[in-house]
């Protein structure tokens, strides 16, 4: 390996290291080697069983439940957003700014929507005493 190389993938351990730390997460080394499948290439939309299938190939010892349970964990800190498509499928978007979402029903593919070209006209109040705290739009085509 490269020094250049070992420099750049030693940076972005360090990164991805603080980058847990920042939200109280340990960065245990199963997190770190899914940390990096999801955050190394940048904005993306992942399911499970797909992040599960890059960890496998990329040689990470981690079972099906483990990757459920950093999505989980990682949506929760703040890491991620889940979008939920139906009761048997869910996407982890490591894009975390306000947007919504096209989905191509054939593909299942998503995509980003910038927030400012979705235009909500008249929200419901919210229940007594609670808030909005985020609208999501997904909008289903059928490509």
């Amino acid at each position: 390996m490269s020094a250049a190389k070992t420099k750049k993938t030693a940076t972005n351990e360090t990164a991805l290291a603080e980058q847990l730390r920042a939200v109280s997460l340990r960065p245990t080394q199963q997190r770190m080697a899914l940390a990096d499948l999801l955050f190394g290439r940048g904005n993306s939309h992942i399911t499970a069983e797909a992040l599960y299938s890059d960890a496998l190939t990329a040689g990470v010892n981690v079972s099906l439940a483990t990757v459920y349970n950093a999505l989980h964990t990682f949506t929760a800190k703040g890491l991620l957003r889940e979008i939920t498509i139906d009761s048997t499928r869910s996407y982890f978007d490591t894009n975390v700014d306000e947007h919504h979402h096209f989905y191509f029903e054939k593909s299942g593919r998503l995509e980003d929507i910038d927030h400012n070209r979705v235009k909500m006209t008249r929200l419901p109040d919210a229940p007594e005493g609670l808030s909005v705290s985020r609208i999501d739009v997904v909008i289903r085509v059928d490509g």
